[in-house]
C-alpha cells in the first residue's frame, strides 16, 4: 500500500508540475490564499520547518541513533531522507523555475515545490518511523498522528505567510512522501538482508 501511495503522490507531483500555470490551479491557489493568508496561529508553524530547526533535529536524531541504539543503517536513513530530500528539493526548484507570490520583501529562491512542506514531511515522518520501531501500537498511532498534523500545519503556514502558492505546498508534500517511501523501502530491505545474513 505504501508503494502504491508513493506512486500516486509522484504522479500528483508531475500533474502539478505540468498544470501549475493553468486557470484551474491558479483559481485553487487564489482560494487557498484567501482562506489562510494572515492566519497568525498557522503562520507560527513555519518556524518548525525552518532549515536551522530541521538540521538541529536531524543532528539530535543521528546522535541518538549513533550512541543510544547503535543503529548505523538508521543514521544513513536519516541522511537519505532529510539531507537527500533537501538536495532533491533544490534541484526541483531550479528545474521548475516558478517565481514566488508577489509580496514585499519576498524570498528570492524559487517556489515550486515548497521546501518547508517537503523537508517538513520528511523529517517529521522520519522521526515517527524511527521511534515507531519496537514501540506499542498506541504510541505508534500518536507519533504518526502528531507527524501528520505538524506536516499539514507547516505546509499551511507557507500559504498563510504568502511565501508559497498552495500548489507548491501540495507538490512539496507529494514529492516528500514519495522520497520518504523510497528511503523506507531501502532501509527495510537492508534490515531484512542483515537479518538473513546473521541467520546464515
Amino acid at each position: 500500500m505504501k508503494i502504491w501511495a508513493a506512486v500516486l503522490t509522484l504522479i500528483l507531483f508531475f500533474v502539478l508540475r505540468g498544470t501549475f500555470q493553468s486557470k484551474f490551479i491558479s483559481t485553487f491557489d487564489t482560494k487557498m490564499a484567501d482562506l489562510f493568508f494572515g492566519n497568525r496561529f498557522i503562520e507560527f508553524f513555519h518556524y518548525i520547518g525552518e532549515p536551522v530547526f530541521v538540521v538541529s533535529v536531524a543532528i539530535i536524531l543521528i546522535v541518538y541513533l549513533a550512541w543510544r541504539v547503535k543503529n548505523s543503517r538508521g543514521i544513513l536513513f536519516v541522511l537519505l531522507t532529510i539531507a537527500g530530500g533537501n538536495v532533491l528539493n533544490q534541484l526541483l526548484k531550479k528545474w521548475v523555475h516558478r517565481p514566488r507570490p508577489e509580496i514585499e520583501e519576498q524570498l528570492t529562491s524559487y517556489s515550486f515545490p515548497s521546501g518547508h512542506s517537503m523537508t517538513g514531511i520528511l523529517y517529521l515522518f522520519t522521526i515517527a518511523y524511527i521511534f515507531s520501531e519496537n514501540n506499542s501500537r498506541g504510541r505508534k498511532t500518536l507519533l504518526w498522528l502528531g507527524a501528520v498534523v505538524l506536516t499539514v500545519l507547516i505546509g499551511l503556514s507557507r500559504i498563510a505567510g504568502a511565501r508559497h502558492f498552495a500548489s507548491d505546498v501540495l507538490a512539496g508534500w507529494s514529492m516528500g512522501y514519495t522520497w520518504f517511501i523510497i528511503c523506507v523501502f531501502w532501509y527495510e530491505r537492508r534490515k531484512r538482508l542483515f537479518k538473513v545474513k546473521n541467520k546464515s
